[in-house]
């Protein structure tokens, strides 16, 4: 009969292990536990824990002993072991094979162009000194840059201007001492004077890099540093290369350069007489005008100069500091020290007749 205890509305009990009659018979003989047969004072965790006097330890439903130890629940690990993970290395994490032939012995060599980017970038950093880029020559050139200038970088906003003023003025003073070449090299041709085309040449060899060196270096240090010491160095030179532009503009005959009396004394009737005039008229003007731009220039510097507070007595303790505090003097100084007293030493051991 145990066929109608089933609803006849609802799903069949296939395959459900409670439908057996066995294990509802089972069920139903375990009663259920109330609050009543809840004992607090009774120590079961299998432990030799003290009991309350008077209180009874019930037993417990559904186990076997009130003092057995209970085992705590053990899941046994299988003996097959987890794969290791798939690791996936990122973009950012792939080290290219042109960057080292340790990682790769078979990598290529890194692109020349890319490479010597990088060398510049490296130079760039505040821990790799910047290499030198003035003059602008090429790296398979055998005289390699001397200097690292920037003015963008190195000097600041409100004097830029001026340095960069000055580096123009420079560059002119060169292409008035090459106009100066010229000039006398057209006087060779026309009148045979070679004096003025072998000084030419000269003052174009010398006064070219040593005005850089002397007065231009000088003011951009100043400049940069705030220096007191450089600019009294530009001051000092600067002067005389006023000096000199201006005798070079008049163009005393015999100086070796093509200014006013020069050109004045070459004008004559016939038409290369003229022409040679005319030229060495043109080179004169140039001079004037580097002439007039020096002592444009020489007035503003002092002025920037005055304005900062920079003075005579500031200048002479940065040189004391700056001379006297180089390596070089120092152990120059040490060496001079030890000879003199060496040399006195053994004016002392001589023996004396």
């Amino acid at each position: 009969m145990s066929g109608f205890d089933e609803n006849p509305f609802g799903e069949p009990n296939v395959n459900d292990p409670f439908s057996d009659p066995a294990v509802r018979k089972a069920a139903s003989s375990i009663p259920n536990r109330g609050m009543e047969d809840y004992n607090p004072f009774v120590d079961t965790s299998g432990g030799t824990g003290t009991q309350v006097r008077g209180a009874s330890n019930p037993p417990i439903y559904g186990g076997t002993s009130t003092t057995s130890a209970q085992q705590p629940a053990m899941l046994q690990t299988s003996s097959q072991e987890a794969p290791p993970p798939n690791y996936s290395r990122s973009p950012q994490q792939t080290i290219p094979s042109s960057s080292s032939g340790i990682f790769s012995p078979t990598s290529q060599p890194p692109n020349n162009e890319a490479w010597k980017r990088n060398e510049q970038d490296m130079s760039n950093t505040p821990y790799y000194p910047r290499r030198n880029n003035w003059p602008p020559l090429s790296d398979k050139c055998c005289v390699q840059p001397c200097f690292y200038q920037d003015i963008d970088v190195e000097i600041k906003t409100d004097f830029q201007k001026i340095v960069r003023q000055l580096y123009y003025l420079w560059m002119f003073h060169g292409l008035v001492l090459i106009l100066n070449v010229i000039g006398g090299f057209a006087m060779m041709l026309a009148y045979g004077y070679f004096t003025t085309f072998g000084l030419g040449i000269l003052y174009l060899i010398l006064f070219t890099p040593f005005s850089f060196i002397c007065w231009f270096r000088p003011a951009y240090q100043a400049f940069k540093d705030d220096s007191s010491f450089n600019f009294m160095v530009f001051f000092f030179v600067f002067f005389f290369q006023v000096v000199v532009t201006v005798v070079q503009s008049i163009g005393i005959p015999g100086c070796g350069t093509c200014g006013i009396i020069t050109a004045i004394s070459s004008f004559h009737s016939t038409t290369k007489d003229m022409f040679v005039g005319c030229l060495l008229l043109l080179i004169a003007g140039a001079f004037i005008v580097a002439a007039t731009g020096d002592i444009v220039l020489l007035s503003k510097v002092h002025r920037i100069y005055r304005s900062s507070g920079s003075s005579f007595s500031k200048a002479q303790d940065e040189f004391t500091t700056t001379f006297f505090g180089s390596e070089h003097v120092q152990n120059a100084a040490s060496n001079v020290a030890a000879s003199a007293v060496r040399a006195q030493v053994n004016n002392m051991t001589q023996p004396r007749y």
